[in-house]
């Protein structure tokens, strides 16, 4: 499991952007959000073994090397495996319940692969510069694109957004459904930040909006990185004074307050399915409970 409040695991090494040369470190490969591993693990692939890269961003120091990120030239890399030796390409969502369960190891992992997935897609979604619309180019190993045109630096942006476990009079907590989610799927409630406002005046609107409920005892908890495609979700609880709530039936389309009791049950029999292991989501429902929730489900325990 993450842990909350730790310094980073990778050195990112700043000052050695500019002097690297990117072509001769190892490589974590990333593609549409997606990373090289196998069994839980990333697949950090030595110069011999990289395929042909389209794009390489420099990502730390790790156990005394440099790595990067790499973006291979061939679209299909890794669909199925990729004759490395049975790795394949894995999305960040997927992986991170995998590597929540690996403790320190699993979290510099994370690490190296959500800045890869989050720095890859802004190249992937930037290429032009804002105000003149010329094409940029990486630079500061690849932290930067620059407009040779207007002599300009353009910078990754990153999302905040909030996310909030709500409790009633009961201690029970609130699970909701967004409209956009596939079936079954619920969570607490959450959404981005916007400007003019602080992290917990967001936190206030948000719940407001989409449930009609006032949150007191507003209290952080922490924040994880959430490269899908360039947030950091920031961690509240809440408390409410009553269960009564209204829905906006437009981004949420379904709710409940449930005890530690009916979590179980609702999970065990497939109603319910929670945020994957690994996410900030996750641990703050765990949090509340107690402890860990077994999520498989009761159909999957007969066919196991």
């Amino acid at each position: 499991m993450w842990a909350l409040g730790e310094p980073l695991l990778v050195d990112r090494a700043a000052e050695r952007r500019d002097l690297a040369d990117l072509a001769s470190l190892h490589a974590v490969v990333v593609r549409n959000g997606s990373i090289l591993a196998m069994d839980g693990r990333l697949a950090i692939l030595a110069p011999a073994e990289q395929p042909s890269a389209s794009l390489r961003v420099y990502l730390g120091v790790d156990a005394g090397r440099d790595v990067v990120a790499l973006v291979p030239e061939d679209s299909a890399f890794g669909t199925d495996t990729d004759g490395i030796g049975g790795d394949g390409m894995i999305p960040l969502r997927a992986l991170l319940g995998q590597l929540a369960q690996r403790g320190r190891e699993g979290a510099r992992d994370r690490e190296l692969a959500a800045t890869a997935v989050a720095l890859t897609t802004w190249h992937a979604n930037h290429p032009r510069c804002a105000v003149c619309g010329g094409q940029t180019e990486p630079i500061k190993g690849g932290w930067v694109r620059y407009c040779e045109r207007d002599s300009r630096e353009h910078y990754p942006r990153t999302d905040p957004a909030v996310i909030v476990a709500i409790t009633d009079p009961e201690d029970r907590l609130l699970l909701a459904h967004a409209s956009y989610w596939s079936p079954r799927r619920f969570s607490h409630l959450a959404g981005y930040v916007e400007p003019g406002e602080s992290l917990e005046q967001a936190a206030h609107r948000e719940v407001f909006e989409e449930a009609r409920l006032r949150l007191r005892d507003l209290a952080y908890v922490g924040s994880q990185p959430w490269p899908f495609p360039a947030s950091i979700m920031v961690g509240f609880t809440a408390s409410v004074d009553s269960s009564e709530f209204v829905l906006d039936q437009d981004e949420i389309s379904e709710a409940m307050f449930v005890s530690r009791e009916e979590i179980v049950e609702l999970v065990a029999d497939g109603t319910v399915i929670l945020a994957p292991h690994g996410s900030i989501a996750r641990r703050l429902l765990e949090e509340w409970y107690g402890g860990p929730i077994d999520d498989a489900t009761r159909a999957e325990r007969i066919t196991v």
